[in-house]
């Protein structure tokens, strides 16, 4: 297929316009004005169109010259893109990188990141997703993503880095006026038995799904992610565990009301995880940030590892 607008073609109609005149649009791309005209003229011939009105002193843009401009503007500005995008590749700089959050931490945690990442390299889009449980590991293996924050246990698969990050403290939680609150704690597993459990769904595609924490209730209630998991207990629709770092604001309001039982649930160690042979410069930039913090499981923020002492 034969293109008859070129980018050269763009760019003289473009530089005639700011440049107000055929002259000064050569001086600007290193023409004589001859070979300016030739190229607007050979542009018109090809089109079947005019896009000079030439009838006055100063030749002005037609109507289909002005929608030619307008739009091949369009095509200036995203070619100079792709060729910003491919100096970038070959420099080993992402042009998209992928970061997954596993559900149980909240997005705020890496934006700070995200923030400084910017301002050194603002080419490299960011991509954020969020999975649940085994679907982080599952987004990873099936290269939906490139780096993991928040990833549970132990790699399923070989050809994976880690780097753990801390672990995240599960408190048992209920709304404020929940039949469990009259209960005295720590309260029996089995006492729980009654009332149904909110499950946050595995988001996995391909590995196998688990649910963790579950409780054994009667009925089960599955929601999408632990922000619905969350308002669905603070409506008392259920009872379940909870990342201590999320409610911290439901408990301070009343919202709701942590209940100790017999049998707590261990804290779950969490870790970055990405591709061995993933080697990105952008990927190495979060990597080497991310294992100078760690995960503080009461704010839930991502803070500043502390250094020791120099002994004296």
């Amino acid at each position: 297929m034969t293109l008859l607008i070129t980018l050269d073609a763009l760019q003289t109609l473009d530089a005639i316009e700011r440049r107000q005149s055929f002259a000064a649009a050569a001086e600007e791309l290193h023409r004589v004005p001859s070979a300016v005209s030739y190229t607007i003229n050979k542009l018109e011939e090809d089109l079947g169109v005019e896009l000079f009105d030439r009838s006055r002193r100063k030749a002005e843009l037609t109507a289909i010259g002005r929608l030619v401009l307008e739009q091949g503007r369009h095509i200036l500005k995203a070619a100079e893109e792709l060729t910003e995008l491919t100096r970038q590749a070959a420099d080993g700089w992402e042009v998209k990188l992928r970061i997954c959050i596993e559900s149980v931490l909240s997005c705020d945690a890496i934006y700070d990141l995200i923030e400084e990442f910017q301002r050194i390299q603002p080419k490299t889009q960011i991509r954020l997703s969020e999975e649940v449980l085994s679907g982080s590991w599952d987004a990873l293996i099936d290269d939906r993503c490139d780096l993991v924050v928040g990833a549970e246990g132990s790699a399923p698969a070989p050809g994976f880095a880690l780097h753990p990050l801390g672990q995240v403290t599960f408190d048992f939680a209920v709304a404020a006026e929940h039949p469990l609150t009259q209960l005295p704690t720590p309260i029996a597993t089995s006492a729980i038995l009654d009332y149904p459990t909110v499950i946050v769904s595995d988001s996995s595609q391909r590995l196998p799904t688990r649910s963790a924490g579950l409780l054994d209730g009667r009925s089960r209630i599955y929601v999408p992610s632990i922000e619905h998991k969350i308002a669905a207990q603070c409506k008392g629709l259920g009872v379940g565990y909870l990342p201590r770092h999320r409610i911290t604001q439901q408990v301070a309001a009343g919202r709701l009301v942590v209940v100790p039982l017999d049998a707590a649930r261990p804290p779950v160690d969490i870790s970055v995880a990405w591709r061995r042979s993933n080697n990105g410069k952008g990927l190495r930039w979060f990597v080497e940030r991310l294992k100078q913090i760690q995960f503080d499981p009461e704010s839930g923020e991502l803070i500043q590892k502390s250094l020791p002492t120099p002994s004296l």
